[in-house]
Order: C-alpha cells, then sequence, then structure tokens
C-alpha cells in the first residue's frame, strides 16, 4: 500500500447498495477494503482497486473485532478515509411475512440489532484512530423504514435503522473532536435483491414514480465523502424519490 490512492472499508459488498457503491469508489480511485459472508463477484476480483477482502458474519460479535483487528493490520500506519456501515438483515417469515412487535422472536431481534446496530458502532469505535490519520467520514446506510410504517419491513428491521439514525447523530457530535465526519444515507424502495414483486404496489406512493437504483444510492454515500461536502456532518440523506414526504 504504497501509493496515494485514498481507502474506503465497507461492509456487506458482494451485492445490491454494497456491491453497487464499491464499484463508485474504485472508478474513482479509491482503494478498497471489504467484508461480507460472501466472496467477491468472479468478474470483480480483478478489480486492482478493491485490494482485499474479509469473508466474515458480522452478526457475531467476536467475527466483527476479529475484522477490526485484520483491518488495522491491513491498514497499518496508515490513514482510512472512509467507513461505509452498509451491511444489515431484515428477516421475514417461513411466509415471507412481515416480522412485526407480536411474531417475531426476541432472539430474532436481538441478532437484527447486533448487525444493524451494534456493529456500525462496534467498527467505528475500532477504526477510530486510522480514521482520525485519515480526516475522514462515517456513512451508516439507515433506511426509509426508520422513519415510518413500511408494508414489508419487519419492526425489527425498522426500530434498528432508526436507531442507527440517532447513532448517527451522536457519532458526529463525538467523532468531530477527531475530525471525522459522520452522516447516514436513507434509501427507499430500491431495485435489490431485497425487492420482491409485492413493492410495485408502493411505486404509486413515490413522486418519482419508480424505483431508485444502487447506483444512485452509491453516488449519495461518495459524494458524502468528498471534498464538497467537508462541512456536512450529523445529516441524513433521504434516497427515495421523494417518498419519504409522505
Amino acid at each position: 500500500m504504497s501509493d496515494d490512492r485514498k481507502t474506503v472499508i465497507l461492509t456487506g459488498a458482494s451485492r445490491g447498495i454494497g456491491h453497487a457503491t464499491v464499484k463508485r469508489f474504485s472508478g474513482e480511485g479509491w482503494r478498497i477494503i471489504t467484508c461480507s459472508r460472501e466472496a467477491v463477484p468472479e468478474e470483480c476480483q480483478r478489480d486492482p482497486n478493491w485490494t482485499h477482502h474479509v469473508s466474515v458474519d458480522l452478526k457475531a460479535p467476536e467475527s466483527v473485532e476479529s475484522f477490526i483487528v485484520e483491518a488495522n493490520d491491513i491498514l497499518g500506519e496508515r490513514p482510512l478515509h472512509a467507513l461505509v456501515n452498509n451491511a444489515a438483515v431484515s428477516p421475514k417469515t417461513p411466509f415471507n411475512e412481515r416480522l412485526g412487535c407480536l411474531n417475531g422472536d426476541v432472539a430474532t431481534w436481538r441478532e437484527v440489532f447486533e448487525l444493524n446496530f451494534f456493529t456500525p458502532l462496534v467498527l467505528a469505535r475500532g477504526l477510530a484512530a486510522a480514521l482520525r490519520r485519515g480526516q475522514g467520514c462515517i456513512v451508516n446506510i439507515t433506511s426509509i423504514a426508520g422513519h415510518q410504517i413500511h408494508p414489508f419491513a419487519g419492526s425489527a428491521y425498522s426500530t434498528s435503522k432508526a436507531a442507527l439514525s440517532a447513532l448517527t447523530r451522536e457519532l458526529a457530535v463525538e467523532f468531530a473532536e477527531l475530525g471525522v465526519r459522520v452522516n447516514a444515507v436513507a434509501p427507499g424502495e430500491i431495485e435489490t435483491d431485497m425487492v420482491g414483486e409485492e413493492y410495485e404496489a408502493l411505486i404509486p406512493r413515490i413522486p418519482m414514480h419508480r424505483m431508485g437504483r444502487p447506483e444512485e444510492v452509491a453516488s449519495a454515500v461518495y459524494q458524502l465523502c468528498v471534498a464538497d461536502f467537508s462541512y456536512v456532518t450529523g445529516t441524513e440523506v433521504f434516497v427515495t424519490g421523494g417518498q419519504h414526504l409522505y
């Protein structure tokens, strides 16, 4: 790692918004360090900017700590310029029903909060020194479901994302002392593997009358990490086509 490329660490990188975000940062010449449960897609393994990938289950606290150690070893004394907390889980019942407050077991709630809330917190703390060296930024991927009742996102997912929105504000204040900015991006209905045919019914509630693309979320994440946004912290950007206005 002898060149002067900026470095981003991103979780949940193998598909969807995470994969699109990796491609955006790579296209801008950043060095990419990622982790997810799956391996890097075969077509991306030749990307010279995607230098490191760690296969890890971030729902397990010990695995998160292990990844922090490995990531800091990869960085050495070099700076980290961005941390993107993208990995998340939104479980459904065996019949693909919404898990609510009454029909979801508490163990599942704890698993959801472990990945969606505690993992971003622990990663931010574990990588704080590297972020300080880079005067970098953190971007948390939240959700429109954290701000209004969603017909398909379960209660555990929605409340974990609401908690992540609040954590973003708290981190922004504390990390400002380190010269590190913290913001969030809240996607709405984005065309990923998480979206089924039932989501078509939500399009009339979107002022732009379409679902978003992962690349559009990735663009918002990237912009929050560049110098043009150097005075922006504690902010949540809605990438919803206007759906959050209802």
